[in-house]
């Protein structure tokens, strides 16, 4: 379903979008084209585009091309969603320990379509972190893992 979602397939392909989105919530959805976890965010993501189209664009990010971005936003689990506003990433406080991305898929559309709003919203008025409108018990749970500290 990846191919329902614009492809950024290239470091300056991410970094011109990221530069180059203004007013909008920009949506990254880092992951694999065959990963079932992907697949069902896909689904959703495509599914709530049209309903969010005048707050957010919505980009699929390949991992394995762009690994860069990979490292530096520290995306282990896949998928992972990154939001960007005027080319400051956002950071959400989901109830989790990791506060700069979304990790896994959203359960329902309207979750996706509820947290575009709040991050819209708080960005307009200057925050870099909001907090997640989703139910805690909603936001898929892990464990950090921290290696060779």
């Amino acid at each position: 379903m990846a191919f329902l979602l614009d492809q950024l397939t290239s470091k300056a392909e991410v970094d011109a979008t990221i530069r180059n989105t203004r007013d909008k919530v920009l949506v990254l959805r880092f992951g694999r084209a065959n990963d079932t976890g992907c697949l069902q965010l896909d689904d959703i993501l495509d599914k709530a585009r049209e309903k969010v189209s005048r707050m957010a664009d919505v980009y699929a990010v390949d991992v394995d091309k762009v690994p860069i971005y990979v490292h530096y936003f520290d995306v282990t689990l896949i998928p992972s969603t990154i939001f960007f506003f005027n080319a400051q990433h956002i950071k959400v406080d989901y109830g989790t320990p990791d506060h700069t991305k979304f990790v896994g898929a959203f359960k329902k559309t309207q979750d996706f379509i509820d947290l575009v709003e709040v991050i819209l919203r708080g960005a307009l008025h200057g925050k870099v972190m909001v907090a997640s409108p989703i139910d805690r018990r909603d936001v898929p749970k892990y464990d950090l893992v921290y290696k060779n500290i």
